[in-house]
């Protein structure tokens, strides 16, 4: 439990740290005053004053906070402090601000991404085929076991997602397939089916093959610096629209809810990923990091998403919402998030109490 912990305390220390570096650097950036930079909530370990803001290390690591100058709407500011006060400043340097936050914990992941990739490169199946199945276009066709599929429809094959790929968008259409067979290329038509099959939901689809299953081996490709980024990019896209299709689903309740955890199973699993290995680990942060930066944009009020759900408001009336108002959807918001947490805890409490 010690070493699941202290893993638990890197990790959200560095998830913390990075959204409110991306709020902070952004209120710099606008002219914004920040009167205290916070890694943590509660009673201050350590705290050190720079200038005009206050930065501290407080004892429960389970978030943080920057305050700004004048961030309060309605609220009192000294007249020597109205240049450098977050509500004078205009529409749009207030929407980056608080955008800053969730975008930077999305940097990250590219950040995370790009070093493993640089430094690791990937490894990737060889297009080798392992299994024909009966009754399929792929032996109909004449494809064997041990070929090599180098081409699909003129477009070089890599590796078997490759395959995978083309074969999923195919539509049912015809395809051309070049295979190396005893060292010689041999072309093959032939037009995938549909068949049942379960996306990473476990859902019921249905899923255009050929009927091959790939021989199981592997090679290690590295990456130059451009193929590196271009990937990191694809795979924190890849990240956020998986995490936003999984939300939708828990919503629509074709997911169930019991899948989300609380800091519980979050210090479970960063114990296990640590232990697994720096790389693990690194991907481990990358995937909290795009979590946390999707959570942060929900339009729900004391949330990142619930700022800016004003700020596009005030920006279709030309009127700000009223503090009244503002007062009411912040407590509603904070009434969710409250709820939210007792339901991760007890989904957490559930699961050590059945092993899980």
């Amino acid at each position: 439990m010690g070493h699941s912990a202290i893993a638990f305390i890197i990790v959200i220390g560095i998830l913390v740290f990075i959204h409110e570096f991306g709020h902070f650097i952004a209120a710099r950036l606008c002219g914004v005053g920040v009167e205290v930079f916070s890694l943590g909530f509660g009673p201050k370990i350590l705290k050190k004053r720079v200038g005009r803001t206050q930065y501290c290390l407080a004892a429960i690591p389970l978030g943080g906070y920057v305050k700004m100058v004048g961030e309060e709407p309605g609220g009192d500011i000294n007249p020597e402090d109205v240049d450098s006060s977050f509500t004078h400043k205009s529409l749009l340097k207030k929407f980056i601000i608080v955008a800053a936050g969730p975008f930077f914990n999305f940097f990250l992941a590219i950040f995370i991404f790009y070093v493993l990739y640089q430094f690791s490169g990937v490894y990737l199946a060889k297009p080798i085929i392992g299994e024909v199945l009966e009754d399929s276009p792929a032996i109909a066709a004449g494809i064997k076991a041990q070929d090599v599929i180098k081409e699909i429809n003129e477009s070089k094959i890599e590796s078997f997602e490759d395959i995978s790929r083309i074969i999923g968008a195919s539509k049912g259409e015809q395809l051309q397939i070049v295979v190396e067979r005893d060292g010689r290329l041999k072309r093959l038509m032939l037009v995938p089916v549909l068949r049942p099959s379960k996306n990473v939901f476990g859902e019921e689809i249905q899923k255009y093959v050929i009927g091959i299953v790939g021989a199981g081996k592997s090679f290690h490709k590295r990456l130059n610096p451009f193929a590196a980024m271009g990937r990191s990019f694809k795979d924190t896209y890849g990240l956020i629209k998986l995490t936003l299709l999984s939300v939708g689903k828990m919503i629509s309740g074709s997911v169930s809810a019991d899948n989300l955890g609380g800091p519980l199973m979050i210090a479970q699993m960063a114990g296990e990923q640590a232990k697994a290995g720096v790389m693990n680990f690194a991907w481990f942060i990358a995937l909290l990091s795009v979590n946390l930066g999707i959570i942060n944009l929900f339009p729900i009020p004391v949330l990142d998403g619930g700022h800016l759900l004003f700020f596009g408001i005030e920006a279709v009336t030309g009127k700000s919402v009223s503090d009244k108002l503002r007062e009411k959807l912040t407590q509603f918001g904070a009434a969710v998030l409250v709820a939210l947490m007792v339901f991760v805890f007890y989904n957490d409490i559930v699961r050590m109490i059945n092993g899980g």
